[in-house]
């Protein structure tokens, strides 16, 4: 049985978006079809369209937190803070194994956003990028905190 992770990592390895990759390989979890979901996803890889902020692959594990453990309605106070708490520790397990959530931060970038046309995905861009490990990383920690999750409901 193929983990998410491993599906985000060849998801990523077959050519889509880091963000487009974790949120993927969720999609069937979270009731999302497929190409809505890497078409809710395109704008963040790269860090956001390039601009090298917060890694796409994070982003994506975000998204797939919201879609199960997200709020939607404006006054629910509690559900809000519960799911910032859970976003910051998901954020915080990525920056524990990486060092940080910043895009630039973690393929060593300087200042500013990167140029807008996506480098062609050859064997050097893989051997230079760790990007395919960031996604196979997102996606790893969110498969583990759903799986928790669903340990303890069983447990009460």
């Amino acid at each position: 049985m193929e983990t998410k992770s491993e599906k985000a990592r060849l998801l990523f390895e077959n050519g889509y978006n880091c963000s487009q990759a974790v949120f993927g390989a969720f999609c069937d979890d979270i009731g999302i079809e497929f190409k809505s979901a890497l078409r809710i996803a395109s704008s963040f890889g790269g860090g956001m369209g390039r601009l090298r902020e917060v890694c796409g692959a994070v982003s994506g594990m975000f998204m797939v937190a919201g879609m199960i453990y997200g709020y939607d309605e404006p006054k629910d106070a509690e559900g809000k803070k519960e799911h910032y708490k859970l976003i910051q520790e998901l954020a915080q397990r990525f920056t524990t194994v990486n060092g940080t959530i910043v895009c630039r931060e973690l393929l060593g970038l300087g200042k500013g956003p990167d140029n807008p046309i996506p480098e062609e995905r050859t064997e050097s861009y893989y051997k230079r990028r760790p990007c395919s490990e960031y996604v196979k990383c997102a996606a790893e920690i969110m498969e583990q905190y759903i799986s928790q999750k669903k340990a303890e409901a069983l447990s009460e």
